[in-house]
């Protein structure tokens, strides 16, 4: 009967530790899951016109030649890194956002006319939304998706457009999105513009090489810097 007893001793403390062990887990699922839904669905809000031109140029670099490279992760990670730098996302947040932006680059990169380019308007769409839900300015969602997709269009069908077509289209997104006249942004495009087109010819002439992204950089660089000054100009 002792024997019994003493033997069940053991076992009650074991249930007991087990029950305690369960019961941390779950504590810790719970504020896992409360941080989760927070950072993905509390209130933020961030000023889109507070962003870093340097930092931009650099990440819009690199997020260039990790597209052309089809190296997607890469991709992935840098448009996290600039939702979280440039946009105060938190760390799910961008991650989400991150997914959606890539997603649309490589539905858009497997096209071949524009009824394929448009399959990726759906994920700028959540792109542009989630933008817009963490800033200071209400712009039209569905509008700045489409403005998006329409120069990566131009772009892709560049033998079909002027390169004033381009700028024009370069433009007006940003426009839209920071609520400001177009013609105030035509240097940021032209600039912009001009950085695609030095990658263009490099890549059908043979190659990127790195003083080609080097130039490249220094003119999404000064874009950037355009941008910030036109939509901070008071």
């Amino acid at each position: 009967m002792n024997s019994r007893q003493n033997g069940s001793r053991p076992r009650s403390r074991g249930t007991r530790w087990v029950r305690r062990v369960l019961l941390a887990f779950l504590a810790m699922v719970i504020v896992g899951l409360g941080w989760l839904a927070f950072d993905l669905y509390g209130p933020r809000q961030h000023s889109l016109k507070d962003f870093e031109p340097k930092v931009v140029a650099q990440l819009e670099t690199d997020m260039w030649r990790s597209y052309y490279a089809k190296e997607r992760v890469k991709l992935f990670r840098q448009l996290a890194e600039l939702m979280r730098s440039q946009y105060g996302m938190p760390y799910a947040t961008s991650n989400a956002v991150a997914y959606q932006a890539a997603q649309a680059a490589f539905v858009f990169k497997e096209g071949k006319k524009r009824e394929d380019y448009e399959k990726a308007l759906p994920a700028l769409v959540k792109f542009y939304q989630a933008i817009h839900d963490g800033a200071d300015v209400n712009f039209d969602v569905e509008k700045a998706a489409k403005l998006e997709l329409e120069w990566w269009i131009i772009h892709r069908q560049r033998n079909k457009y002027s390169l004033e077509d381009l700028n024009k289209s370069l433009a007006e997104l940003p426009a839209e999105v920071y609520k400001v006249p177009a013609d105030r942004l035509l240097e940021h495009a032209r600039l912009r513009q001009e950085a695609m087109t030095i990658r263009d010819k490099r890549a059908e002439a043979g190659g990127v090489t790195e003083a080609d992204w080097k130039q490249i950089e220094a003119l999404l660089l000064a874009s950037w810097q355009s941008l910030h000054t036109a939509v901070n100009a008071s």
